[in-house]
């Protein structure tokens, strides 16, 4: 992976960045000392080389019989189902039917998402991977209850134990009582990982790998990424992208445009938006998160990136290596106006529409940080998911908040469970 800030640096003072690099390497330092707020949030920092060859074994066989289902419905909210859902979109194919797919509920209280799955499944071969450390967040137990009860009735209560998987607290909660009751298969929430970190511990792992996704290179891309991220070195590229969006934060962009222009990475720029906007928005502080995908978005939001309020700034992901070799062929009628493309490839015009894009958007003054990737694969993946959640713990102290803590999104509950008389 590569990152390039020249886009962005002009908009501020070279010795700015060179200053505030300093003071990242110490966040960094502070971070593997566990020295600051958020200290006991830390296992994700060393999961991938952690984590026992056991529990990934573990992993794999209960997906493998899994995989002899028609569907799985992974039942999580929030960090719960993000991530699994950001890897997984990133593999799989958009057209074709996969073997085993995965299906998301839990993430919604839409009535009319939930009967129309409901529907779904009654012709479906399906399991359920539930993941809640509680088992009482209001979202998934909803729609667990519903599913469950519905999964009993089609195949028999006998069926449970082969069907159904728990991932939450080791000792206690709700689903902990269900484990015990029908002796289902589970796994642990770990207490020192938050759900928005934890994408590479069982509750994105086993979603992923019931995918058919590698999470053996998946996991390998993290834990190569563990040595490049926590580099105490102003080059690191996480000190980097925590040192620049920081300081473009203080010059009043207050809104991060994260940009692609491959659909695979949609649901990755959803996890991106958790990741960061739950970590970095307290104390009435923080940059927004948001996202553009391009070509497609050019022709909505695109006016307002170019000639709109100036309080933005992109962060562009670029993948360098095309998947397919398609390209354009000659027509002898050229109705189209398109034979200037003949022998070009469609990636090489997309990369050509990125940097026109860019040239554009920074001549606009916006400023602009580039990331890339060789190509989508598990390693690069693991590589990325990493070097997002490093780049957030030492941007969150930067900018003098607590990243691993959330406690706004218990007001919305509060009210929600008052309202509906709990």
């Amino acid at each position: 992976m590569k990152i390039d800030v020249s886009g962005a640096l002009q908009f501020v003072k070279a010795s700015d960045f060179e200053e505030l690099k300093k003071q990242a390497i110490e966040e960094l330092k502070a971070l593997k000392a566990k020295t600051k707020a958020g200290n006991d949030f830390l296992g994700w920092m060393h999961w991938g080389a952690s984590m026992p060859k056991e529990e990934i074994e573990k992993i794999k066989s209960i997906a493998k019989r899994l995989q002899s289902l028609e569907t799985i419905v992974v039942i999580g909210i929030g960090g719960s189902y993000l991530g699994a859902k950001a890897v997984i979109d990133a593999f799989k194919p958009y057209f074709t039917a996969q073997k085993t797919e995965v299906v998301f509920a839990g993430q919604n209280l839409d009535e009319v998402y939930i009967n129309e799955l409901k529907d779904y499944l009654k012709n479906r071969n399906f399991g359920i991977i539930v993941i809640s450390k509680s088992g009482t967040t209001l979202e998934p137990a909803v729609a667990f209850r519903l599913l469950f009860e519905q999964l009993v009735q089609q195949f028999g209560e006998a069926s449970i134990k082969d069907r159904v998987v728990a991932i939450t607290d080791e000792n206690k909660g709700a689903l902990r009582s269900l484990v015990n009751a029908y002796g289902i298969d589970s796994f642990v929430v770990p207490d020192d990982v938050g759900g928005r970190y934890s994408v590479l511990t069982p509750v994105g792992l086993l979603p992923i790998a019931v995918a058919g996704v590698d999470i053996d290179n998946l996991l390998q891309g993290a834990i190569d990424a563990e040595v490049l991220y926590q580099k105490e070195d102003i080059n690191n590229p996480a000190i980097q992208y925590a040192t620049i969006r920081n300081i473009l934060y203080h010059k009043s962009y207050t809104n991060e445009v994260m940009v692609y222009s491959v659909p695979k990475l949609n649901a990755f720029i959803e996890w991106w938006k958790q990741l960061y906007g739950e970590s970095e928005g307290k104390d009435h502080k923080g940059i927004f998160p948001v996202s553009l995908n391009i070509t497609t978005d050019l022709h909505s939001l695109g006016q307002f990136v170019q000639d709109g309020t100036r309080n933005l700034f992109e962060t562009f992901i670029r993948i360098s290596e095309p998947k397919t070799k398609l390209q354009v062929n000659h027509s002898e009628a050229n109705y189209d106006g398109l034979n200037y493309l003949t022998g070009k490839g469609l990636h090489y015009i997309n990369k050509q529409a990125e940097k026109g894009t860019i040239q554009a958007h920074s001549g606009g003054g916006v400023p602009i940080i580039e990331i890339e990737i060789d190509k989508i694969d598990e390693k690069n993946i693991g590589e990325l998911i990493f070097f997002f959640e490093i780049a957030c713990g030492i941007s969150g102290y930067l900018l003098g908040v607590n990243p691993f803590d959330q406690p706004g999104v218990e007001a919305y509950k509060k009210n929600m469970f008052s309202l509906l008389g709990k």
